[in-house]
């Protein structure tokens, strides 16, 4: 079995000065693929990869608007982003067959948002022992296959549900 470690730092978030782009609006103005990790577009909203992820499949869903709050979005957008995680769990399901899902939404600094200025929601596919000593000593992910292998089974699934 193949081990990536991955290690896991705000740092990529913080290096990005105020005044650069937001992650999510680059990554939405980019062509699809490995590099920006959008693995489907909806009208509203994405579905994009965590860069660092928690478990392989760790994705979110992100409105394309430039909004820091759930509630200031329109109706649409997330009835969107909802079907998008919806769609999102079951795509999940049929790859990784995880024992369980966490969702959610960290908004502001004060509850963990690493890119507090751009809402957004995690799906994080979850196996009963999935956790261990490296991410808490180490700083480190071990993660079973590459980010590259996860965007293409993840991308691929999703076309073939369109």
């Amino acid at each position: 079995m193949k081990h990536l470690w991955t290690p896991w730092r705000k740092e990529y978030i913080e290096k990005h000065r105020k005044d650069e782009a937001c992650v999510f609006c680059r990554a939405q103005a980019e062509d699809d693929g490995p590099g920006n990790l959008i693995v489907s577009r909806g009208e509203h909203a994405y579905v994009i990869l965590n860069r660092y992820p928690y478990t392989s499949g760790h994705a979110m869903i992100v409105p394309y608007v430039h909004e820091s709050n759930l509630d200031r979005l329109t109706p649409a957008i997330r009835s969107e982003m909802m079907e998008l995680t919806s769609r999102c769990i079951t795509v999940l399901r049929e790859i990784y067959t995880p024992e369980g899902f966490n969702l959610g939404a960290n908004m502001g600094s004060a509850a963990g948002a690493g890119v507090k200025d751009h809402v957004h929601l995690h799906v994080v596919p979850r196996w009963i022992g999935d956790t261990n000593f490296m991410s808490t000593v180490g700083e480190t992910r071990v993660l079973p296959e590459t980010l590259e292998s996860t965007y293409s089974r993840l991308h691929a699934a999703f076309q073939n549900r369109k």
